[in-house]
């Protein structure tokens, strides 16, 4: 089902459900750039009977209006509001890649609503004490951080110019990708269903504008709004040693910091490492009652 919200300060808010409506509600914090379609692919979804998916596009992307200058941890009151609408009391949250510290700032900022969060691939905060935060990095990516921070007009008109292409061509994006891909990430993206959800995902995300995708990378290298230390939520963290989109520095820091963090960590994957993981995280949201 696609539809959408208007939330409290006008913007409207694009959502699709799908799995089981009678389900274990699982709320999707998509990746960046991304939309509601990237999270969970379709073999997934179909394979988990009990679980109710709830996915939005986040602000400026898709479907959904834009909100300059948002923070990580505005997330937290689109979701409160979008379970709010749904009638959802308590609720899961899911997050990969640019969407993992989405999930924190709802795990820390809703804890009596969100059960539990799962965050794979996640990035640090950028004002993490004590975490050199470039270390390990793929060239492209470091490239692309440094001049957000140092040139944001300049990185702006780089984005659009290249959401353009995208547009033109989703497939592009996967090429620029192949730098920092391990030979197990290009296995998994060469998979149909995968490169299906990727290409997808990417047209829809970047079919107005690359607004979102602008604004979530500012956003994930600007202050959070919330310290990881403070969730109070048990959080599942999942990541592949040999990430180098986020490092695995990123996850040591939060592993150490997140008080009742469960640590995963995949000695032989990469980023896209974490779409291979997704059946054993459901599980872990959404555990079978008890018989």
């Amino acid at each position: 089902m696609v539809d959408g919200i208007r939330l409290r300060d006008g913007r409207w808010l694009t959502v699709e459900e799908y799995g089981d409506p009678d389900g274990s509600p699982v709320v999707l914090l998509h990746g960046t750039p991304g939309c509601r379609f990237g999270v969970v692919p379709r073999d997934v979804v179909a394979t988990r009977p009990g679980v109710r998916f709830i996915a939005y596009d986040r602000p400026g992307y898709g479907g959904s209006d834009r909100r300059p200058g948002r923070r990580v941890a505005d997330a937290a009151r689109d979701v409160a509001e979008l379970a709010d609408h749904l009638g959802l009391g308590r609720f899961a949250v899911l997050g990969r890649s640019g969407g993992a510290p989405h999930a924190l700032a709802c795990a820390a900022l809703l804890p009596s609503r969100v059960r539990r969060a799962a965050a794979l691939v996640s990035l640090a905060p950028p004002d993490a004490p004590e975490l050199n935060w470039f270390a390990g990095m793929a060239r492209s990516n470091s490239e692309e951080y440094t001049r957000a921070l140092t040139d944001p007009l300049a990185f702006a008109e780089r984005l659009a110019a290249r959401a353009a292409d995208i547009r033109s061509d989703p497939a592009q994006l996967l090429v620029s990708l192949r730098d920092g891909l391990t030979d197990s990430d290009r296995r998994i993206v060469a998979d149909p269903a995968v490169t299906d959800m990727l290409l997808r995902t990417y047209r829809e995300a970047l079919r107005t504008s690359a607004y979102g995708w602008l604004d979530d990378n500012l956003a994930l290298l600007s202050t959070w709004g919330f310290d990881p230390a403070s969730v109070p939520r048990p959080v599942l963290l999942w990541h592949g040693a040999r990430d180098t989109f986020s490092p695995v520095g990123h996850f040591e820091w939060l592993a150490d910091r997140i008080p009742r963090a469960r640590p995963v960590l995949d000695p032989d994957a990469g980023h896209f490492g974490a779409i291979r993981a997704l059946p054993a995280v459901l599980d872990w949201l959404c555990p079978e009652p008890a018989s």
